[in-house]
Formats: C-alpha cells, sequence, structure tokens
C-alpha cells in the first residue's frame, strides 16, 4: 500500500540546536500512528513542518505518492491535513459556530454551518451545540470544537497534540471511539502524548525520537509502557517511590472556602473544606475549568479570602499576600508556565530572585543579592536537570517541559511547609515526570505538606495518599486513594459523590 504520508530524511537546525536529524517515518492510509519521545525530542518541530509552520533544511515529504511542501498551515489544509493543538485557539465570547467559522477558509452561512456541525457531532459521538458560548464549555467540549472544525474540512490526516491532557476517563474513551470510527473511515492519525497506556490502547505503530533522531519504531500493543518511555529517553527509569509514613498533625485548613472567580468565564469556588496534614499528599483531580486556577489562587494569596475560611497551623492566613504567606512557609506553583509562574523575557536568574528572594535570603540591606541569586538558579537547574545554556538564559527560550521542570524545582528548593502545585508535570516527558513526581514524594517525606491539582489521573494515584475532584467549584470529600477505582474517580469528577460512587 502506498503511504498516505511518507517522510524523508528530514532535518531542522536552529542556531545552537538539532531539532530533526535525517527523521524519516511513513503512515498508512486509516493508521493510528504514535509519534513519542522526551521534552527536547524534535516532536514539535517535526509535525510543524508537516502542517506548513516551519520548513525543513533537508529532506522532503510525499503525500499519496506526490511531493508535498506546504509553505503555510492554508496550504497543509488544503492538501487533507488538520491539526488539533495542545493548547485551544477559542474565543470565550463567541459561539461554538462562531469559532468554528473563524477557523475555515471558506466557511458556509452560519445557518448552513450550525446544521453541519450538527451533523458532524452527531456522525461521530462528539454531543455539541453550535449555538452555545464557548466561554461556558467545559475542556472537554471545548476540544471537540476544535476536533469538529478539522473535520469539517475532510483531513486525511489528523494531527492530535496531547489531545487527552484535560479529559476524564469517560471523556477519554469517548474521543478514542470517534478516532478509532476516523480510522475505519481511512483517516490516519498522527498522535502524540506522553501517556503510554493510551498509546498501548489506541495505536496501531509508533515511532520514537530522542535528540532529533528516530531511535526505534515499535507496535504498541505489543509492547509495554516502561519500554516505550526507555526507548525514549535511553536509560532505565526509576519509579517514585515512598517510605508510607504516618501522617502529623493538620497543617492547613479550608472552612467554607467560598469566592467568586477574578475572570468573566472562570469558576466561583463553593464551600470548599478540606484539612491538610503534616506530611501529606493531597491530590484533586477535575476537568479544567471546574475551579481548580482559582483554588490556587486562593491558597497562594493571588486571591484574598475573607478571616476563617484558611488556616495555617491555626493562624488565619486568607487575608494575607503571596509574600506574606511565602515568608510562613506556603508556597505555590501555577500552571501557567510563562507569564504566571515565569516572566518569560527576564533570565532563569531573575525568575529565581521573583519567588526566592525572602526564603532564600536573595536580598541584603535593601539590595538585591544577584551572585546570591546566580548560584540559586545554578543549584535548581543542576538538581532538576534543566535543559539550558546556563542561568542567564530567558525563560521563553526553554522548552516548555524544561521550564515546567525549573519552575517546580525553584519552589521545592525553598523548603517550605505547605506546597500547592497545579499540573506539575503537564507536558513533561515520563523521565522528568518521574523525577518531579519523586521530588514531592520527598518533600512530603520530609515533613511537607503537598497539594497536586492535576489532570493527570495516573499522577494523582501514584503519589496521592488521599483523592477529591473538584466539579463546579465544589471540592468532594477526600478519599485514601488505595482502592479507589477509574470508575469512581470519573463519577467524582463528574459531581457524583458518597453513595452513588462507593457502589460503582
Amino acid at each position: 500500500m502506498t503511504p498516505l504520508l511518507a517522510l524523508s530524511g528530514l532535518t531542522k537546525a536552529y542556531p545552537g540546536v538539532v531539532a530533526n536529524d535525517d527523521v524519516s517515518l511513513s503512515i498508512a492510509p486509516g493508521e493510528v500512528h504514535a509519534l513519542l519521545g522526551e521534552n527536547g525530542a524534535g516532536k514539535s518541530t517535526l509535525v510543524k513542518m508537516i502542517y506548513g509552520l516551519v520548513k525543513p533544511d533537508q529532506g522532503g515529504m510525499q503525500m499519496n505518492g506526490a511531493p508535498f511542501a506546504p509553505p503555510e498551515p492554508r496550504a497543509a489544509r488544503a492538501s487533507g491535513v488538520g491539526m488539533v493543538f495542545q493548547h485551544f485557539s477559542l474565543f470565550d465570547a463567541l459561539s461554538v459556530a462562531e469559532n468554528i467559522a473563524l477557523g475555515m477558509e471558506n466557511a458556509p452561512g452560519m445557518r448552513t454551518l450550525s446544521q453541519r456541525i450538527r451533523e458532524v457531532s452527531d456522525t461521530y459521538g462528539l454531543p455539541l451545540s453550535p449555538d452555545r458560548i464557548v466561554g461556558d464549555l467545559s475542556a472537554g467540549e471545548r476540544q471537540r470544537v476544535e476536533i469538529i472544525r478539522c473535520l469539517l474540512q475532510e483531513p486525511k490526516l489528523l494531527i492530535m497534540d496531547e489531545p487527552t491532557s484535560v479529559l476524564t476517563p469517560q471523556e477519554v474513551e469517548i474521543l478514542f471511539e470517534t478516532l478509532r470510527k476516523l480510522s475505519a473511515e481511512g483517516t490516519a492519525i498522527l498522535y502524540i502524548s506522553h501517556k503510554l497506556e493510551e498509546i498501548r490502547a489506541l495505536c496501531d505503530a509508533a515511532t520514537i525520537l530522542r535528540l532529533g533522531k528516530v531511535v526505534g519504531t515499535c507496535i504498541p500493543r505489543e509492547t509495554t509502557a516502561r519500554d516505550m518511555a526507555e526507548m525514549m529517553v535511553g536509560k532505565v527509569l526509576s519509579t517514585p517511590t515512598r517510605s508510607g509514613a504516618a501522617l502529623g498533625e493538620p497543617v492547613l485548613k479550608l472552612e467554607g472556602l467560598s469566592r467568586p472567580s477574578p475572570s468573566a468565564f472562570g469558576m466561583p469556588l463553593r464551600e470548599v473544606t478540606v484539612t491538610l496534614r503534616k506530611g501529606e499528599v493531597l491530590g484533586i483531580g477535575g476537568v479544567a475549568g471546574n475551579g481548580q486556577d482559582e483554588l490556587l489562587s486562593a491558597l497562594s494569596g493571588e486571591m484574598l479570602s475573607p478571616p476563617g475560611m484558611i488556616t495555617f497551623k491555626g493562624q488565619d492566613i486568607g487575608t494575607l499576600t503571596p509574600n506574606a504567606r511565602r515568608r510562613l512557609g506556603v508556597l505555590a506553583a501555577p500552571e501557567e508556565r510563562l507569564g504566571h509562574a515565569a516572566a518569560p523575557d527576564m533570565s532563569l536568574t531573575e525568575n529565581a530572585m521573583l519567588t526566592g528572594a525572602d526564603r532564600e535570603g536573595l536580598v541584603r540591606g535593601g539590595f538585591l543579592d544577584w551572585p546570591a541569586a546566580r548560584a540559586f538558579a545554578v543549584k535548581i537547574i543542576e538538581a532538576f536537570d534543566v535543559r539550558t545554556p546556563g542561568p542567564g538564559n530567558a525563560a521563553r527560550a526553554l522548552s516548555g517541559g524544561n521550564l515546567q521542570k525549573f519552575v517546580i524545582g525553584r519552589e521545592v528548593m525553598q523548603r517550605p511547609e505547605v506546597l500547592v502545585v497545579n499540573q506539575p508535570t503537564w507536558g513533561v516527558d515520563a523521565s522528568a515526570a518521574a523525577a518531579i513526581r519523586q521530588a514531592l514524594l520527598d518533600l512530603a517525606e520530609g515533613g511537607a505538606s503537598v497539594i497536586v491539582i492535576s489532570q493527570d489521573l495516573d499522577e494523582l494515584m501514584e503519589i496521592s495518599d488521599r483523592f477529591a475532584a473538584l466539579n463546579e467549584g465544589r471540592l468532594s470529600d477526600p478519599r485514601p486513594t488505595d482502592g479507589l477505582t477509574v470508575e469512581q474517580i470519573g463519577l467524582m469528577m463528574g459531581g457524583a459523590h458518597g453513595m452513588e460512587v462507593a457502589h460503582v
């Protein structure tokens, strides 16, 4: 069979780094092909060349046996290539149909488009009303908007980048049913994900990249997730471990925490009540947009709370600023890396100074101690294996995974008594994710209390003592993770609690 897409010897270099080095692979019609690799392996550059965002330096591509070299995404789409990006490109204030129209070359009238949206959503099991405002949609529904926008253009090849990172287990199964239906109809799918068990369940073949080169191929269903991960990183992976020591006294208490969202399309917190103990890792799951950002803001001090709602070691801290809470030992690392956790144009040294000034003693006599700040940044880089030329490098110059390692390392190394992290391993490869999880477990082992907010349920089950779910700004009663099933977790994330969950 003639491959739908064939890549031959693709090479792309940037100053100081070869992103892709003589990469060749082929994808057959109807094939679900995984593209695997750790952060910085070259996956993003490769799909950008296929989608017309980047021009290769050497090598070539063929589509159905004919030369294929799209100068821009519009040309790639015209040739039958669709792409669903990891970060959604949607306007919250517009309707589903309006957002889809903006992404089409020659959009039909709104009435015709709405009808086509309904037809595609029914055909592929992606329930979605064209009239709904995107700002009111869940993360899973927003992804459906992106997928339907692609499907309306009848792609021959659909590229998906980390498509399940914001979905519940039930939504993942709906997505997989859709992708299997597309595959059966002859649409090829190039699937990028760090979730290797999903790769095993869905994909027919896999190509593994490391440092820009193809280092192997495999049939995922015949290969263990661990073997694939070790092919990606080129070494034996260690599994995060913990001694399981008894938890200590209560440290942080939330009592009926209720706060409006600062965003027009955010989710208010509603009567959130929970107690965190010394040495505990509390995992909080939930579909994106159910109050995760608001909860982190309330705990970090970016959003203040009335007295009585948040106490740390018996002291009311709801009215304290982020720096005041940091001085006490309550630290946080938000989900958004660039612009929130780190200032994009500032160096790593400057970003280390931003949150570490007080706890690391980086201010002396009213002056910033830059040599000390640089030494702190170097310590983070070395301890968390951050791939960067040095501490003078700008935050925006790092890959997403390496910046994530720096941000988490910066907070962990300040020896917090309470650390709240949102999506600590989002977009991070298997090796780096294992290292970050171990660092969080080591922190708890040393007596710190950790709240991990994540959409990665495997991660939460691996490192958490207890699990709770956020749904529409409400937090379920925490339950021991030992013995929890995926079905129970999915119901908790969907807002079902109590006996209904217990009897699943």
